[in-house]
């Protein structure tokens, strides 16, 4: 199902729907300050391992990310020292992904790595679902094929076409990017840029 959402000016119940989904366990694909992201309630295990098994992760070697609607939000769910959360505050909302060592608020299936990625995504759209969900959303990049043209997935209706039947809802935020957020370590006694993609750091 495709849903056509905006920056600003959505109907309420258009909202309440994609909360709905999320809170029964369900998966969405929606638009975010870099790719297209496929998403869940992110203290639901069940549905975090739908997703995991979709894009082939192995949680017990990969970071899982989530979205948090605002920053005051982050320290229920990742240790945050004073330096760290300056810096997060500078840069945030924005295309990165901060990794951080995770509180027992998150799920077990995030304490296999004891770490988290922290993402607030400069995007209205998401914001609003996290915000109005009062829970944080498991978030990862949609999953492609090497060999495929990565243009589909700037496209909603492409993106439809091929995941539709495998999530639960498509919201339709308009065409996307291509690109990737930036991913900074804060787990060490410095913050270390392992991925540098859009975002730059302030």
């Amino acid at each position: 199902m495709l849903l056509k959402l905006y920056e600003k000016n959505n109907d309420p119940q258009d909202l309440q729907q994609v909360v709905d989904i999320l809170n029964d366990g369900g998966l969405i694909i929606y638009p975010t300050d870099t790719m297209y992201a496929i998403g869940c309630h992110g203290l639901k295990e069940r549905a975090i391992e739908r997703i995991c098994r979709i894009k082939n992760i192995d949680p017990r070697r990969s970071n899982l990310s989530i979205i948090c609607y605002d920053l005051s939000v982050i320290s229920e769910y990742a240790k945050v020292n004073n330096d760290v959360f300056k810096l997060i505050k500078r840069n945030l909302p924005g295309p990165f992904t901060f990794i951080l060592n995770g509180t027992t608020r998150l799920p077990k299936i995030f304490r296999n790595r004891k770490e988290v990625g922290i993402r607030m995504p400069d995007h209205a759209v998401i914001r609003e679902i996290a915000r109005m969900l009062n829970a944080p959303i498991m978030t990862t990049t949609l999953p492609y094929d090497e060999s495929e043209d990565i243009e589909y997935a700037t496209d909603p209706e492409l993106i439809e076409e091929k995941f539709g039947k495998t999530v639960d809802l498509v919201i339709d935020g308009g065409m996307g990017e291509i690109s990737c957020s930036t991913v900074v370590d804060c787990t060490g006694e410095e913050p270390e840029i392992i991925r540098q993609e859009k975002g730059i750091l302030d």
